[in-house]
């Protein structure tokens, strides 16, 4: 299996823009540039904020392949990645994820939700400190 996106620059740095697009056309020639990754109020997207979504949604289901093997099934998992920059660094990822699972306790949630925390496929090639919370509603 393999996923594919491109990505399309045209002029300098900070006045330059460009397009991602994916194979899944999800994506298809959105906007990018230096204002939409390092300045508020530009409509486009940035490559932290595709990290933040890619990290949220392996991490979702890594958890809900986990409560499965369990044989708990979820009504609702929501998470938040939040990436955090320090210049031009990516020093943290914290996710939180809020879960609605019948017949499951809050320490079976965050043990469930710690494991996936460094077993995601996202997580185990990041080389960042990344850490997690659990909210379980009734």
């Amino acid at each position: 299996m393999t996923r594919t996106a491109t990505a399309h620059w045209e002029g300098n740095l900070k006045e330059g823009k460009g397009t991602l697009s994916t194979a899944s056309h999800i994506l298809k020639q959105t906007n990018y540039s230096y204002k939409t990754r390092f300045e508020d109020g530009a409509t486009g997207t940035n490559p932290e904020e595709l990290l933040a979504a890619a990290h949220a949604g392996c991490f979702t289901m890594a958890v809900a392949a986990m409560l499965t093997q369990k044989e708990w099934t979820p009504t609702s998992l929501d998470t938040e990645a939040i990436v955090t920059m320090e210049g031009l660094q990516i020093t943290n990822i914290h996710l939180s994820i809020t879960g609605v699972i019948p017949g499951i306790t809050a320490a079976e949630f965050d043990t469930l939700t710690k494991d996936a925390e460094k077993n995601c496929l996202i997580s185990k090639v990041l080389n960042i400190p990344i850490v997690s919370e659990s909210v379980l509603k009734s």
